[in-house]
């Protein structure tokens, strides 16, 4: 099965142009994202696959560990339930 992730029905990204960061906002919740987590989580619109999103990331930031790390943090936000 190939999981093409995207954003739980109730959560939503936004910019926080007063901060200057990007947030998650759950029911009775706000999550404050760092460095490039939001640019990451708006690739995840449920039409890439994981591998996808991988490979835009790898392009955008040769030399980055996004191979190994991007799958993980997807994984971890999906037992969160803030992704499906």
């Amino acid at each position: 099965m190939t999981w093409r992730p995207t954003l739980a029905r109730s959560v939503v990204l936004r910019h926080d142009r007063v901060r200057g960061t990007d947030l998650l906002l759950l029911p009775e919740r706000v999550v404050v994202l760092h460095g490039n987590a939001g640019g990451v989580l708006r690739l995840c619109d449920g039409s890439r696959e994981v591998e996808d999103i991988v490979a835009e990331l790898a392009a955008r930031f040769p030399g980055a560990p996004v191979a190994g790390e991007v799958p993980e943090f997807l994984e971890t936000l999906r037992k969160e339930g803030w992704l499906r």
